[in-house]
């Protein structure tokens, strides 16, 4: 299987290249970040880019939830951004999801959403992302799509379209002047949030 890299692994911070054809080898590469994403149990993860199975190509899949369908985004752009930023507040019913990951701050009562990233474990910030975008991408077919995504889905897609231009969330944490949280379990198993000085 796949192993996903941490940060600060170079390959992080490259731009990708584009795929020039979706052959066997990018078949296998999905399949390998498919079962990738699906073994990250604690938190479930919901999206994964190719650069952190050490690709760097213009590949990225996306699960918002433990029954949705894999998503398959090859050589995507956004084209159009329809609503004003926001702090991710998606209903994820509960669920603990990550990179993107949502968790709640159990101390904070506005319930703020938190992102996270399979290759910064126990790291979580906020994120300011467009609540509305419209994406052109090639699903692993061939096929070249345009669709209109909003809620956690934009949010994914967005948090993996940086990492394919070399950015992970914590940047956009410190341009938005925002905070950054490291969890760990306490006694009982159940996350703890300490705010990281920076």
């Amino acid at each position: 299987m796949l192993k996903i890299v941490q940060a600060p692994n170079p390959v992080l911070s490259q731009k990708t290249k584009e795929v020039k054809k979706i052959d066997k080898s990018i078949l296998k590469l999905l399949e390998g970040m498919t079962q990738a994403l699906l073994s990250a149990k604690d938190p479930v993860g919901v999206g994964l880019a190719a650069p952190q199975v050490e690709k760097s190509l213009q590949i990225f899949i996306a699960k918002p939830t433990l029954k949705s369908k894999n998503q398959v985004f090859i050589n995507p752009k956004i084209i159009q951004k329809t609503k004003i930023s926001h702090l991710t507040t998606d209903n994820d019913r509960g669920q603990q999801l990550n990179d993107i990951s949502t968790k709640k701050l159990p101390a904070n009562p506005r319930q703020t959403k938190l992102e996270g990233c399979l290759s910064l474990p126990n790291i979580w910030g906020e994120v300011k992302r467009e609540s509305e975008i419209t994406v052109s991408y090639l699903d692993e077919k061939g096929n070249l799509l345009t669709r209109k995504f909003s809620g956690f889905i934009a949010t994914i897609i967005q948090h993996e379209l940086d990492h394919l231009n070399g950015i992970l969330f914590t940047k956009r944490v410190l341009e938005q002047k925002g905070t950054l949280y490291k969890s760990h379990k306490d006694e009982k198993g159940e996350d703890v949030f300490e705010e990281l000085e920076i």
